[in-house]
């Protein structure tokens, strides 16, 4: 039996429940309706690929229709089935994670291609109880391709009643053949109201203004609201977000400054956060060129990508100075924004 304090994650955060300890999700209410409605109508397929940007709580909604699934097909109780699935327990539950290393000394880096087929056996064989079982692979992102292979054989031969729910946060990076066997559900980030809910039920002696902190810095994704509370500084991840707001407005001081800040800890977590930052703004600038037709304004903004994956790539090979990658980064940055301002396309 598990518990709460278990590491089952190799980026479980300290203190903050995982998905299956979540008794009712919080948002994605047109997900939860449409996927409620299946169930209720008998129309659920045998695989739905939940997708969306890492930390919006796509394998909470996984968790919650599992136990749906399993109070309407099964012959228990509703608490019994919560207790269990919150401890790993239920016989009828398959979930697929990164498992740690027998070693006892962290996780491996990729779901393995011996784990899947463990799992395949084990669906072969008598369900546990009575009623419909589920596997939730979390993420499947981790599979490398001989277990996404070994996935994808048994995706196309589904054992009945048996529903596989993989949760991904990079879809376009999945076999396209994976994602034609499966009902493709995309969630998006949530609005700052229901990120607070979530850091609020997680964190109910938090001050209101360390919760406001932490809602704005974490782009509609709770976990990294989670991550923000966590932080003992966070000064200069508000700094950054103030100055992405509007990167081309005076003073140059301002981006040198945040920079001189989080290049004092490269590996430290409030650098990392600051990564995830920029390249969510230059996603999000893409998305906006996209959607407004500006062929131009996009092509610039995927070419910034590109350079800060290359620059970031190139600091963690080389050991280079985060300070000085950080400058570069906002430079072209600022540089983009400048050379958009003049510019008016047809939409």
């Amino acid at each position: 039996m598990s518990d709460e304090s278990e590491l089952r994650e190799p980026d479980q955060l300290e203190g903050v429940k995982l998905p299956e300890y979540q008794a009712v999700p919080i948002g994605h209410a047109a997900a939860r309706a449409n996927l409620a409605a299946q169930l209720q109508d008998g129309r659920l397929p045998g695989g739905v690929l939940i997708h969306g940007p890492q930390g919006i709580g796509k394998a909470t909604l996984a968790f919650d229709l599992a136990r749906r699934i399993f109070m309407r097909t099964g012959d228990e109780e509703s608490d019994h089935i919560f207790a269990q699935v919150a401890a790993g327990a239920y016989p009828n539950l398959r979930v697929l994670r990164r498992r740690p290393r027998e070693t006892g000394k962290g996780f491996y880096t990729v779901i393995r291609v011996e784990e899947v087929r463990e799992l395949i056996d084990r669906l072969r064989k008598t369900r546990g109880r009575a009623g419909h079982r589920v596997v939730i692979v979390d993420a499947i992102d981790d599979c490398n391709a001989s277990s996404a292979n070994a996935l994808l054989k048994i995706l196309e031969e589904p054992p009945a009643d048996t529903l596989f729910l993989l949760i991904s946060h990079r879809p376009g990076q999945l076999l396209p053949t994976i994602k034609s066997r499966c009902h493709q559900l995309a969630l998006r980030p949530l609005i700052d109201e229901d990120v607070r809910e979530v850091l609020a039920r997680g964190t109910p002696a938090m001050d209101a203004a360390a919760l406001d902190r932490a809602v704005a810095l974490a782009g509609g994704r709770p976990r990294r609201g989670f991550e923000a509370l966590l932080m003992t500084d966070i000064g200069s991840l508000s700094a950054l977000k103030s100055w992405l707001d509007d990167p081309a407005r005076p003073p140059a001081a301002i981006p040198l400054a945040i920079a001189d800040a989080l290049g004092s800890d490269r590996d430290g977590a409030t650098a990392r956060f600051a990564r995830e930052m920029v390249l969510d703004w230059i996603a999000a600038e893409a998305r906006i060129a996209a959607n407004a037709g500006a062929r131009t304004r996009l092509a610039s903004a995927n070419e910034l990508w590109d350079k800060a994956h290359a620059l970031f790539a190139d600091a963690d090979e080389y050991n280079l100075d985060t300070r000085q990658t950080l400058i570069a980064l906002f430079d072209a940055i600022r540089r983009h924004v400048q050379s958009q301002a003049s510019l008016t396309e047809p939409t």
